[in-house]
């Protein structure tokens, strides 16, 4: 588990009603369903029309990303690379051939398919570039999901107390409701600002570092394959690999 993203979910939802517990504010002000249907409902609704379905799902699927890191990191990605490099300098690049059969990573098997190929450096890098950007493209979209979420929750949330507002008016006939009703009333924007603030936002943050992070990953592959199909040695590939550790991912030149 990410435990920055716990602790800040945990975090922001203890300031918001401990503060309002503080200042002597029952939690069951607080809990509204009629509000929490209304925002999430329509927060929900606008992002559905928002985007295609597929990258709903997509994003969906993505959510895990913000709670659960990726299971290779930069470290493990240089360690097979320096494998493959020592057994195409043992017994030539044709030997990664099995490679290409067992590695998972869809990216990985396609460069060392490639490098088995013998495809020109140049024809491979260019060839890989073109999935990264494919790949980058894709990964943006789940980020941009979750901010548009965040967009519109607040939004809704003052739709909410609008809807609120307009219940309390029509019942003027009791002034003793009345604040009661309008307090109802804004709980709803509490809701969208909470929702848009605390969880959508911060998501697509966290989605978007992911997102490097594979990136970085990906270069690396791109870089290291290159480099075996040039010949060089597994100890220098080693030393230039840890060189995106070292910059950010920052390619030297740039």
């Amino acid at each position: 588990m990410d435990l920055s993203t716990i602790i800040g979910i945990v975090l922001g939802l203890f300031a918001v009603f401990g503060g309002a517990a503080l200042e002597g504010l029952h939690m069951s002000a607080l809990i509204q369903p009629t509000a929490a249907i209304i925002v999430l409902g329509g927060t929900a609704a606008a992002t559905i029309v928002s985007f295609p379905l597929p990258i709903l799902m997509t994003a969906v699927k993505d959510l895990k990303k913000v709670f659960m890191p990726p299971k290779e990191d930069p470290e493990a990605v240089i360690k097979n690379i320096i494998n493959y490099a020592a057994k195409a300098r043992r017994n030539g690049l044709i030997s990664l051939e099995q490679e290409a059969q067992t590695v998972k990573d869809s990216f990985t098997k396609k460069g060392i398919s490639l490098v088995v190929d013998g495809i020109d450096p140049q024809k491979l890098r260019e060839t890989m570039e073109i999935e990264l950007s494919s790949f980058e493209a894709h990964g943006k979209h789940s980020a941009e999901v979750f901010e548009s979420a965040g967009g519109f929750a607040p939004t809704i949330g003052i739709i909410g107390a609008v809807l609120g507002l307009i219940h309390v008016m029509s019942n003027l006939s009791d002034p003793s409701k009345l604040g009661g009703g309008i307090a109802v009333a804004f709980v709803a924007t509490i809701y969208g600002l909470m929702t848009a603030n605390i969880f959508c936002i911060p998501f697509g943050t966290k989605l978007k570092i992911r997102l490097k992070e594979e990136l970085l990953q990906k270069e690396m592959v791109i870089e290291g394959l290159i480099a075996i199909q040039n010949g060089e040695n597994p100890h220098f590939i080693e030393q230039k690999l840890r060189a995106y550790l070292h910059d950010g991912g920052e390619k030297k030149g740039k």
